[in-house]
């Protein structure tokens, strides 16, 4: 016949190597999930790094383009920009 106590203390040591086992399964999705959520942020710094050279590269005046000011009439306000 099998000894009750050495069945409990295998079963429980069974029950230790499970939640052992869980631990680096369940580390590891963490991690992925991370990796996963860094690369979304990269990609939306890329996104907006970009957008954000465009606009500055669009807001620059051209080399060429002058700008003259002239008095408008009294429905624009007074002195208006114009680019030629």
């Amino acid at each position: 016949m099998l000894d009750p106590e050495l069945l409990e203390r295998i079963t429980a040591r069974r029950a230790e190597l499970d939640e052992l086992e869980e631990q680096p399964a369940k580390r590891l999705a963490e991690m992925r999930a991370e990796w996963d959520e860094l690369a979304v942020a990269e990609r939306v710094l890329e996104r907006m790094s970009e957008q954000l050279a465009d606009e500055r590269a669009s807001a620059e005046p051209m080399p060429g383009r002058q700008v003259q000011e002239f008095a408008g009439s009294s429905n624009l306000g007074g002195v208006c920009r114009h680019v030629r």
